[in-house]
């Protein structure tokens, strides 16, 4: 699909690098820019439910309220030098539900950016992500820090396991694709059967995607012994590629939590720019 808004979130601490960076991708393809800034509130010290609240816990929220309209203020000025298309909102959500508000804030952007200042934030980072993945039907843009992020890149890597997730990823990323000089559809450790990836891994959705004009080539890998996510970087490496998409959570979130998986590795470690949707 064509990204004409994208959204990026940022919390009272962040520095002005997230908010730049989006600005810039922005600028790139010639997109607004939706800016959601969050302070999430916090719980009373006797618990969520306590009967009496505390002189501290009042002051503490009017505190935090007092960052959110500083930041929310210093925003606003930096988005007035900016000659990017912007618009502004802030909110003030308990954490137990910060992840539905950002989901519906990011149902009116085609793509949520999520740039170094804020994958380091512990304190946002997930809800965001859940948010965004979760409650909003819009893919997620990873930048680690480091990366140079490109919405217009000239080889891409595109993950590919025959899921709803994988196909999501790369219809939400069509555009893209097209665009590209290289896409290299990857399967690591593929399966041929009719319930997988069929007689030949990669051919059905190598041909979806060659109709739609991308120079499309494909890469079965062996996983050696190695992690699929590590098969991943290391062919990222191997090839240059500016950017890797890919489906998110096509096990439940509960499994990759305790057994690990793409995605929560992914997340916690993207070597290069992630494009991912659910």
């Amino acid at each position: 699909m064509t990204f004409r808004t994208l959204l990026t979130v940022t919390g009272p601490n962040h520095g002005e690098g997230d908010l730049k960076l989006a600005a810039s991708l922005c600028e790139q393809i010639g997109a607004h820019l939706s800016v959601l800034v969050l302070e999430l509130a916090a719980p009373p010290s006797g618990g969520e439910y306590a009967a009496v609240v505390s002189p501290a816990w009042l002051e503490e929220r009017q505190a935090e309220l007092k960052r959110l309209r500083k930041r929310t203020s210093d925003v606003a000025a930096l988005l007035s030098q900016s000659a990017v298309s912007a618009d502004l909102s802030d909110d003030y959500p308990d954490t137990a539900w910060a992840d539905e508000v950002i989901g519906r804030r990011a149902r009116y952007a085609d793509l949520t950016i999520l740039g170094p200042d804020l994958l380091t934030s512990h304190r946002l980072k997930d809800k965001v992500i859940q948010g965004a993945l979760f409650s909003s039907g819009k893919p997620v843009l990873l930048v680690p820090d480091g990366a140079r992020p490109t919405l217009k890149p000239k080889r891409v890597l595109a993950a590919w396991d025959a899921r709803l997730e994988s196909s999501r990823a790369v219809r939400e990323s069509l555009d893209l694709l097209k665009g590209a000089e290289e896409v290299r559809l990857v399967i690591v450790d593929p399966i041929e059967d009719e319930y997988h990836h069929g007689a030949e891994p990669g051919a059905d959705a190598a041909t979806y995607l060659a109709r739609h004009g991308v120079k499309i080539t494909v890469d079965r890998l062996p996983s050696s012994n190695h992690s699929v996510a590590g098969v991943l970087r290391q062919h990222a490496v191997d090839v240059a590629a500016d950017l890797l998409v890919m489906g998110a959570y096509g096990h439940s979130r509960l499994r990759e939590r305790i057994f690990g998986g793409v995605t929560r590795s992914m997340l916690e470690e993207p070597s290069l720019p992630v494009l991912m949707a659910r």
